[in-house]
């Protein structure tokens, strides 16, 4: 009889992770930046020591933040409108400062959670094995001959 304890891998609790992510924070420790410059993550947590390269946000964050805001400002606008019909440029200089504002402040945040929760789900090279290894033990579909 083997004991299955020792080959699972330790647990990363996704909430946790999370949070830490859009705090900025190193995903596994919480006390090491996340970022070394306005969106460029650091190689490796300055306090723990975890690999952060294998991240992979991409464009993820830009499309999450466009979707927020577009929420927000949409839902302003449109309450403005109704509730006192001001004139365009009253509608310009409300709503587009505050649109680049929003998506400028939101974006470090939005990547931090998506590289925190690469990292808890054991995505793209963050996990113990190969990093184009599927979770079922085969490769993924893109690294096949």
């Amino acid at each position: 009889m083997s004991d299955i304890s020792e080959a699972a891998p330790p647990e990363r609790p996704i909430f946790r992770s999370l949070f830490r992510g859009m705090a900025c924070r190193c995903p596994a420790c919480g006390e090491g930046r996340l970022y070394r410059a306005y969106l460029k993550p650091v190689d490796a947590c300055a306090a723990c020591g975890e690999e952060l390269h294998h991240q992979r946000a991409d464009d993820a964050p830009p499309y999450v933040v466009i979707t927020i805001v577009a929420h927000v400002v949409i839902a302003g606008l449109l309450w403005l409108e109704v509730a006192r019909q001001p004139p365009v440029w009253v509608h310009m200089a409300i709503w587009l400062p505050l649109t680049i504002i929003l998506s400028l402040v939101l974006l470090p945040p939005v990547k931090g959670a998506l590289i925190a929760l690469q990292w808890a789900l054991r995505m793209h090279g963050f996990g113990d094995g190969d990093p184009d290894e599927a979770p079922d033990g085969g490769l993924k579909p893109e690294t096949r001959l």
